[in-house]
Order: C-alpha cells, then structure tokens, then sequence
C-alpha cells in the first residue's frame, strides 16, 4: 500500500520529468530512435520499378519467378528499461543517492515515450529478478512503473546484470530499445549485452557518484559495502591511500568505457548531484547526428 509521502513523492517525479520531456528531451527522443528500423511486411511478385536490391533470391528460386520483400517502417517502438536495485545503488554524497537519479532518469524516458505513444516495459533486479511489467502504453501504465521504481523494495542487495539480461532477452522477442541502467559494479555481463544487441537496441546508462572515484582526507572512515555488508576501516589522511582509490575508480570507469566500446554501444553517463538532462539531450542528439550521416 501506497503511503502518502510515496504519493506525494510520485507526484513530484511526474511534475518535473514531465517539465523536462516537454521543454527538452521529447524532440531529441523522437529524433534520435522514431524509425529505427524496417519491419519485414510480405512478399510479393517483382513488378516494373521495384529495387533490384528488395529481391529475396531464396523465394524467387524456389517458386521460379522473381520476388521481393516488401518492409514497412517502424512507427512503434517497445522501449524496456533493465533497472539495477542492488545495494551499492543506495549510494550517494551529492544530496541525491543513486537510486534516486535513476528513477528520475527512468521516469524521465518513459514519459518521453509515452509521450510519442511508444509502449515502455519495466525490469527491476539486484542478483535476482525482482519485478517485470509488461510494455504498455499510456501515462497510467507510466506512473505504475515510477510507483514501482520509487516503492519496491528488492528481496536481495547483490547484482547480476547477465541473468537479468538473459531474462530479458527470453522475454523481450520482438526488437526494442532497451536501457541498462546500472552502476555496473558487477562482472560478466558484456556477452549477454552483446547478444542483446544482436536483436535490440541496447543503451547501457552508467549512474555514478564522484566519491566513487575519489575521497577527500577526512582521517579515518569506515566504509561499507552496501551488497555483502563488509567494512573497512580507511585512513583518507593518507595521500597514498586516496591516490590508489582514485586509481582503483579510474580504472573501473576506464574497464566499463572500454567493455562497451568494443560491444559498438555507446553509454550514457550519469553523475549523482549533476544535472542529468544536459546529458541526456547530447546523447540524443549525437544518436540522431550518426543516424542522418
């Protein structure tokens, strides 16, 4: 049951993501994926004027005659947002964790689709799957998913990301453009994502806090891992000691950056505290710039 802090909460999501897709983000949207593809339709006997190229060489050899494929464009996409909820998402220093900036950014894409009536699909996990919602349209069926994003709970604080995908990839059949949205503090999951992309279109989204990658000397602190409940205790006094974390935060930007690199995705990343439709917008609009070259 809905509290009315959770309600007020939702509310005050819908009112500003709504603000951003309206005055920012739902032209580059429809820029940057309406018309991704052609849907394979029919085929037809070849008549004067058809492209040489539309001829399915298989058909016409076995029925002896020349045809052609015929394909319509893509109007409606499925849009799927794969939701990390695992512990180290709890994590923030910016006045705003980062499961708080991924339910922004979430709610922020589905409104954007709902608004060009694409569907939009929900998948929630940590190390398990915690919740699906089917792709729907509609700003009822939005608002279900924010409500889910803000008031789960997740039964597990560990990540999997490849079974999530995999999970995905059961499900989901028919192409869609599906967003990653993670901290990636998981391993083995690049060949589920490069099987992914085999059939959709797949957007990995990095959610970081800068105190990842760096700590100011505050003496000692101890620090937990929010997924398997260690501590440590950590002497930020010592340059030596913030200078190998710093290193150590590089290096997994470095890793991630490199890992989808070679996947040909291009990520989107986003800092806690930050701005995230800056970002957003650019992203979009570099997408809709290598769609027209």
């Amino acid at each position: 049951m809905l509290t009315s802090e959770m309600i007020r909460k939702i509310r005050r999501i819908e009112i500003r993501t709504s603000r951003i897709v309206q005055e920012a983000v739902a032209g580059r949207y429809v820029s940057a994926f309406k018309g991704r593809g052609m849907e394979f339709e029919e085929v037809r006997p070849y008549a004067d004027g058809d492209d040489a190229r539309t001829i399915d060489w298989n058909v016409s050899a076995r029925v002896g005659s020349p045809h052609v494929k015929l394909f319509r464009e893509e109007r409606e996409l499925t849009v799927i947002l794969a939701i990390d909820l695992s512990g180290s998402l709890s994590f923030g220093s910016n006045a705003q964790t980062k499961r708080e900036l991924v339910a922004e950014v979430a709610a922020t894409l589905a409104f954007s689709a709902t608004r060009n009536n694409d569907k939009v699909g929900l998948l929630l996990f940590s190390d398990e799957i915690e919740r699906y919602v089917p792709p729907r349209k509609g700003r009822s069926h939005v608002l279900r998913i924010v409500r889910d994003l803000l008031a789960h709970q997740p039964t597990s604080r560990g990540t999997d990301i490849a079974s999530a995908i995999d999970e995905m990839n059961r499900i989901q059949k028919r192409r869609a453009v599906v967003f990653v949205v993670s901290d990636f503090l998981d391993e083995g999951w690049e060949r589920p994502l490069a099987i992914a992309r085999r059939r959709h279109d797949v957007i990995p989204v990095l959610i970081f806090d800068r105190r990842e990658r760096e700590l100011p000397a505050m003496g000692l602190v101890e620090l937990t891992d929010e997924e398997t409940g260690k501590s440590v205790i950590v002497d930020t006094s010592s340059r030596k000691v913030r200078e190998n974390f710093r290193r150590q935060g590089e290096l997994r930007a470095l890793q991630f950056e490199l890992a989808v690199r070679r996947l040909k995705m291009d990520p989107l990343m986003l800092e806690t505290g930050v701005d995230y439709v800056e970002p957003i917008t650019t992203y979009f609009r570099k997408r809709e710039a290598r769609r027209s070259r």
